[in-house]
């Protein structure tokens, strides 16, 4: 804990006092009465004491200062979410606050300016997306011990109305796949596997273990002002996704005389496939011809795990299949699918509900119904 020293700075100025803290840095103050500077005093060695104060003069650094610093040490950061954070700072954060300095944000001024990005016509989620970054910058700052509390904390966001994904049937995977050559095994692929669009344009041959009818997912691809970029997958989790075995035969013979280093599915001239130009050309032309107008490659990820889910599989199972951090994340986009299991359990409660009202009416219990099995006939 610091220490706080105050020091009479001569008896000539009684309304100034000075304090020093635990790396001997004076820091003085001057007050029109000497009521004022004792509160000051008062104030400070409270704060010292809850560990709450701060060097006033290191909180004069402006937003923008700060926000480039702040940035810049963000190392572990993916190139995606690191030209995110800097669009939000150059379009919604610093047109604001980059003039200003940390000490003069209050909690009152965030609210005000989350109101009027919200009235301006931006979406929720981009509105939410500024507020994170600025209070990320914000919440650097008090780390840093440039002021005691993060202004942004607690600020009323707009509610945003998530989309209701869209789920394929197999007979519409079928359909979409015949329109979309040359790319009916990439459609299947990605709607039987889950896989992202990065981490599938990224898959090389090698990652493919037919024989075991796994896709080792380690790589993706991500695109950053034009430049596609290979790096880990989002939340940096490997994973082992399972290839349903109607696939093996088709993926073993497009992977023929292909190395091990190259590109599973790739571009017309050869390249790795983008998603800007791969929706435009191919993917919405099928979708609109066989009745999917709108559907994008992303849809084809949901209707993977709408098709785990109808042929049995679990939360985690699904989880796992997808490459998300947790089940939670998993149930707060796809909670409506597994609405049957709360069926089966609602019908194996009943019935164990039933089998317990019989068993009061004719006063027996499962171990009495054992013991009179096990009973031998008299005379036997």
């Amino acid at each position: 804990m610091q220490e706080l020293l105050v020091h009479d700075i001569g008896s000539t100025d009684p309304s100034v006092e000075d304090i020093r803290d635990a790396a001997g840095k004076e820091h003085s103050r001057h007050f029109p009465r000497k009521v004022d500077a004792e509160r000051w005093e008062a104030a400070s060695r409270s704060a010292i004491t809850r560990g709450d104060w701060t060097d006033p003069a290191r909180a004069k650094v402006t937003v923008g200062i700060w926000a480039a610093q702040w940035l810049e040490a963000q190392v572990q950061l993916k190139p995606t979410t690191r030209a995110r954070h800097g669009v939000a700072l150059r379009r919604q954060v610093l047109p604001t606050w980059g003039d200003m300095p940390l000490s003069a944000i209050s909690y009152a001024e965030v609210s005000a300016w989350v109101q009027r990005l919200t009235a301006s016509g931006l979406a929720p989620a981009t509105v939410r997306y500024a507020h994170r970054v600025f209070s990320m910058i914000l919440g650097h700052a008090v780390r840093d011990g440039r002021i005691s509390r993060n202004p942004a904390d607690g600020v009323r966001l707009p509610r945003v109305l998530r989309e209701e994904p869209v789920f394929l049937d197999h007979a519409q995977v079928a359909a979409l796949a015949d329109a979309c050559e040359p790319y009916s095994l990439l459609v299947r692929f990605l709607a039987y596997t889950g896989l992202r669009w990065g981490e599938m344009s990224a898959l090389r041959v090698g990652r493919l273990d037919l024989l075991r009818r796994r896709v080792n997912v380690a790589v993706a691809f991500s695109e950053v002002r034009g430049q596609l970029i290979e790096g880990t997958p989002k939340s940096h989790h490997r994973r082992s996704v399972p290839i349903p075995r109607f696939l093996v035969d088709a993926l073993a013979a497009h992977t023929s005389g292909k190395a091990k280093d190259a590109l599973v599915f790739t571009a017309p001239n050869g390249g790795p496939l983008r998603n800007t130009n791969f929706r435009p050309r191919f993917f919405a032309p099928a979708a609109e011809s066989v009745g999917l107008t709108g559907i994008t490659p992303h849809d084809l990820r949901h209707t993977a795990a709408s098709l785990a889910v109808a042929a049995g599989a679990n939360v985690k199972a699904v989880q796992r299949m997808l490459g998300h951090a947790s089940a939670a994340m998993t149930l707060d986009v796809y909670a409506d699918l597994f609405e049957d299991d709360l069926d089966h359990v609602a019908e194996r409660l009943d019935q164990a509900a039933r089998q317990g009202a019989d068993q009061m009416r004719t006063g027996t219990s499962p171990d009495t119904v054992v013991d009179l099995f096990k009973r031998k006939t008299p005379g036997r």
